[in-house]
Formats: structure tokens, C-alpha cells, sequence
């Protein structure tokens, strides 16, 4: 019975983290990745994580960058340091940042349960933490890429044209916000705070340069590396307007309806079970 009443409660947690997810601009997720190393419950590790991720949340709706870290002073145990950081979009209002990462803490865990290190990005923003420094420090590495299925049809070069122009833009400059549109294609791109200027343009040029090599026609295209990451997508692609990875209310209606079909199911056999035990 005390199982059963576990998994309910996990599963209304989820529910309760995802309906406001569906529903925040900016929230529709990414990708997560998970270091395998678990560290145990109640550890000085999970003490010190519970500190950085209270902080991510409290400070997101003051910046849309910020680092944090607890338990690497000298009077702390061996083990006990944590990292984290929160990025949003840069076009994200302050409201619709801190809502972004406030999904993304309470789904974190839920992906990545006792994980030493994990990333989660959402659409509008991406939260990070490990047992290690690692803010500012550039690293290249891809943790995600995502080519359209879709390819351009024969126009002549002109698709290519504009998305050549696209990444271009993107590429270059001293910003850590890239927007850019040429014709029908669109994108932007985005460093992730504390990077120098110079390892930001440096980050970008190569997410650019892998990103045209990787997915060649395709007509919508994403590629994060672990500091920065770029996207473009030929315009009307993606449906829905106000988040560049399209979800509709009928699926996010869809999304909850068998949500909530799942935790009526949870809930029913609870109650077979506890049923059964009263009447042995």
C-alpha cells in the first residue's frame, strides 16, 4: 500500500510540473542529458544541489543568467561541491524566464534522479549543474542535433542562399543573442553567460559550420553544443508562432488528457488494492 501511494504521489508530482510547463512560453522541451554516476540520497552532494537549485529558481526572475555554487569551501566535506547555472532566451520576458526555470527545476530531477550532472534545455531557457566548475569555460562539445525531415524542393539556389545568409549573421558579431532572417528563413543563436566575447564567437562559428555540414537541405535545423547553440527554420515551418517548437493547444490538451487518464488508472488501482487488502 505504501508503494502504491508512492507512485501515486510521484505521478501527481509529474502532472503538476507538466501542466504549467505546457502552458509557459518558451517551456516545450529540448533535450536532457544525465551523467550516469547516481550520488546517494541525503549525501553532502544532495545538500549542497538542493542549495544551487534553490537559488536558480529564486534568481530567475531577477536575470536571465546567473551561476551559483555551495559546498566548495574548505570547511565543507569531501564531495559536497555543486555547480549550476540557468540561461533564458534573451527575447523572454522576466516573467516568462523565471516560469521557464522553475519548470525546468522541478522537472530536473524527475529526469535525472541523483545524477552528479545534468543538463535540461526548454525551449526559452536551460538549466545545468555538476559537481564540477564549469561556467565560462568553452567547451564545443554537441549534446544535441535535430535536422528536419522535410528538405528543400529545386528553387534554384535560393533557399540555400538564404540560409547561407541566416547562418552567416549568426556566426559573426560580438553579441551573445544572434537574430537573423533572410526571405522565408529564419533563426537565431545564443552563448551561454560567462563565456568571453571572443570564446563566444568562437562557440557560435563552430555550432554554424557543423550545423550547415550536418543537415545540408534540411528546411529547419538545431544544434546545441554545451556553451552555445544555433537554429534556423524556413518560415511557416514550425506551426505556432510564439514558440519555435510548435505546440498547439490540441497538443497540449492531448498531452494532459492522457495524463490525467493515466493517474485516474493509478488512482483506481490504489483503491482495488487497498479493497482487497481489507477484505483478506
Amino acid at each position: 500500500m505504501m508503494l502504491s501511494k508512492v507512485l501515486l504521489f510521484s505521478l501527481l508530482s509529474l502532472l503538476l510540473v507538466l501542466i504549467p510547463a505546457a502552458k509557459t512560453a518558451g517551456s516545450s522541451f529540448i533535450y536532457a542529458a544525465c551523467f550516469p554516476s547516481r550520488y546517494p540520497p541525503n549525501s553532502p552532494f544532495q545538500s549542497s544541489l538542493d542549495s544551487v537549485l534553490t537559488s536558480i529558481a529564486n534568481a530567475a526572475s531577477q536575470s536571465s543568467y546567473a551561476s551559483f555554487a555551495a559546498g566548495n569551501d574548505s570547511s565543507s566535506p569531501p564531495g559536497s561541491a555543486a555547480y549550476g547555472l540557468f540561461q533564458c532566451r534573451a527575447d523572454l520576458s522576466s516573467g516568462e524566464c523565471s516560469a521557464c526555470v522553475q519548470s525546468a527545476v522541478g522537472q530536473v530531477g524527475l529526469l535525472c534522479p541523483n545524477a552528479y550532472s545534468a543538463s535540461l534545455q526548454l525551449d526559452g531557457c536551460l538549466l545545468r549543474y555538476a559537481d564540477e566548475d564549469f561556467a565560462g569555460k568553452l567547451d564545443t562539445t554537441v549534446v544535441y542535433k535535430k535536422c528536419s525531415p522535410e528538405r528543400s524542393a529545386g528553387d534554384g539556389g535560393e533557399f540555400f542562399r538564404r540560409r547561407d545568409d541566416v547562418l552567416g549573421d549568426l556566426g559573426s558579431g560580438q553579441e551573445y543573442f544572434r537574430v537573423s532572417s533572410s526571405g522565408a528563413v529564419e533563426g537565431y543563436a545564443q552563448c551561454v553567460g560567462g563565456l568571453s566575447s571572443g570564446d563566444c564567437t568562437a562557440c557560435l562559428s563552430e555550432a554554424v559550420e557543423r550545423l550547415r555540414n550536418a543537415c545540408g537541405p534540411a528546411l529547419a535545423a538545431d544544434l546545441f553544443l554545451q556553451q552555445c547553440y544555433a537554429r534556423y527554420w524556413t518560415s511557416g515551418y514550425y506551426p505556432g508562432a510564439a514558440d519555435a517548437a510548435g505546440y498547439t493547444d490540441d497538443d497540449i490538451g492531448r498531452t494532459v488528457a492522457i495524463i490525467v487518464g493515466i493517474l485516474a488508472g493509478v488512482a483506481l488501482l490504489v483503491v482495488f488494492i487497498s479493497f482487497m487488502k481489507k477484505a483478506c
